[in-house]
């Protein structure tokens, strides 16, 4: 829930637990499962008899906004549905439970908030029904509502005090990160205590909820536009002086070979160890519970482990292009998508690169950079379909990656092309005299990087459109942002016959 109008960033750090500490916090965190579980069962219930009443079903159907909103606030308050009870009946199991040195009435508030914010979200049809958090969905932080009780944050000491528990925190000197203790100089709004598995080894952090805009850690160009071309497994970027085509994550690689061996072994040993469970046939008997061996836990452990990692490196490359793309300039303009289309089509590839996840983190830096990340409409503009040059759609396969220009000039590689276009749209419409002014302007770049060939196109007996491309692609000195290296995909050679390339996207 909303708490003030000042912007707020996260800073992660870890602590130092003794491992009698950990039982403490251990025990704390269960305490907090069983409220929540408590606080949700009474939310539930007070949500169920909001429903069964006749007025509710009666506002239903009034057709003002206003009047309808106000009548469910009152029935809403008369049942007793609302934040301050909901906080007020987590208060009390609290202190009938005898949890007050466990669960401070700034930490019970906020478990209760977040109830109250689930049920909200269930009651709008927005999300489904909360579950209740069990043995094997255990609560993993706690929170407080200030920095003023419960968990407080001490930066003259660098230690958390969460009630009796003085932990502290593993600070590195400012010669190891600066950014780190710049970031400490603002105000701490509130602190949350959370752990996770690393390794197999629990670990346990603070997030310090800081008041402001995070320090500045790279260059952006501010003001400049930039268009975005977003693939399953490439993205196409075009700015003012560079045209690229690069691979999701490629320092991602995902051991399919390790993890199949890894899920291939969980499954014999739960087979091994739970027969009952499983029909004759070998599918699963409905309504079954297995027993986790002590093998099924260490496989299951190293192949959670296998995923962390997996997902570590993930979030780091997809913040290295965001910075990438915003040292270009801070506006950036891509077509909206169907990430659930991706994910169906292409399950693999969108599994180990995330691309909707990339795309929210390149919003969120593109607004602190002071920018924004613009939608375009994907079916009016036609971007992958569209020529400039004769201001017609023409739909084209999947395969056919290189467009031959509508004049003849030359031909441009798809992807690209689709950048660019989403770079010169205004106000979700195609201008040409914009895009032939911007073409003019992009065009030496995309020829010195390879990716627009002047070499008039010829169409074969078979119907197979081709073009004369040279052995040795010509490379951009200007990388793909100012300071950057040159671009790794476009310096590699085009596969095939030496006398004539197929257009197609050179090897990724």
């Amino acid at each position: 829930m909303k708490r003030t109008g000042t912007p707020t960033f996260v800073l992660t750090i870890p602590l130092v637990v003794k491992p009698g500490e950990d039982r403490t916090l251990i025990g704390r965190m269960e305490a907090g499962r069983r409220l929540y579980n408590a606080t949700l069962g009474e939310a539930l219930r007070q949500h169920g008899l909001l429903k069964q009443s006749k007025d509710w079903q009666h506002t239903r159907t009034i057709a003002d906004k206003k009047l309808r909103g106000s009548e469910f606030q009152r029935l809403s308050k008369e049942v007793g549905f609302t934040p301050a009870a909901i906080i007020t009946f987590a208060r009390n199991c609290k202190n009938e439970a005898g949890w007050k040195d466990r669960l401070g009435s700034n930490v019970t508030q906020r478990i209760a908030e977040q109830v109250f914010a689930a049920m909200q979200q269930y009651s709008f049809g927005k999300r489904g029904r909360p579950r209740f958090k069990g043995a094997s969905r255990p609560l993993h932080s706690l929170e407080a509502t200030t920095n003023a009780a419960n968990i407080i944050w001490k930066p003259e000491t660098g230690c958390i005090e969460f009630g009796k528990l003085t932990l502290p925190a593993l600070l590195p000197s400012k010669t190891q990160d600066s950014y780190l203790h710049q970031a400490l100089i603002g105000r701490t709004k509130y602190c949350r205590v959370l752990w996770r598995n690393v390794d197999g080894a629990r670990r346990w952090f603070v997030q310090l909820m800081q008041e402001g805009v995070a320090p500045v850690k790279h260059d952006y160009a501010c003001g400049e536009i930039v268009g975005l071309d977003i693939g399953p497994s490439t993205i196409a970027v075009v700015g003012d002086n560079s045209a690229s085509l690069v691979k999701f994550c490629d320092t991602v690689v995902q051991p399919w070979k390790e993890t199949r061996r890894l899920q291939r072994a969980m499954d014999r040993s739960k087979r091994a160890t739970n027969q009952h469970c499983f029909n004759a046939n070998g599918t699963w008997k409905k309504g079954q519970k297995f027993t986790p061996s002590k093998r099924y836990t260490e496989i299951r452990t190293e192949y959670a482990e296998v995923e962390r990692k997996l997902a570590a490196e993930r979030k780091r490359a997809h913040g290295e292009l965001a910075n990438q793309i915003l040292g270009l300039g801070n506006v950036v303009q891509s077509e909206t998508l169907s990430y659930l289309a991706f994910q169906k089509n292409y399950g693999k590839s969108v599994k180990v690169r995330a691309p909707g996840m990339f795309v929210e983190q390149l919003r969120r830096k593109a607004e602190r950079a002071g920018g924004k990340l613009i939608d375009l409409h994907t079916w009016s503009l036609k971007m992958s379909q569209y020529d400039h040059t004769t201001e017609v759609c023409t739909k084209k396969p999947l395969s056919q990656r290189w467009h031959v220009l509508g004049d003849g000039s030359g031909v441009v590689q798809r992807d690209v092309y689709s950048a660019f276009l989403a770079r010169c749209v205004m106000s979700n419409t195609h201008h040409p005299s914009h895009i032939e002014t911007m073409w003019a302007a992009q065009k030496p770049v995309l020829l010195q990087t390879g990716w627009l060939r002047s070499e008039p196109a010829k169409i074969e007996p078979s119907g197979k459109i081709t073009v004369a491309i040279p052995l040795e692609q010509v490379v951009c000195d200007r990388g793909f942002a100012a300071g950057h290296g040159r671009d790794a995909v476009v310096a590699r050679r085009e596969p095939g016959d030496t006398s004539g390339f197929a257009l197609r996207t050179p090897c990724l």
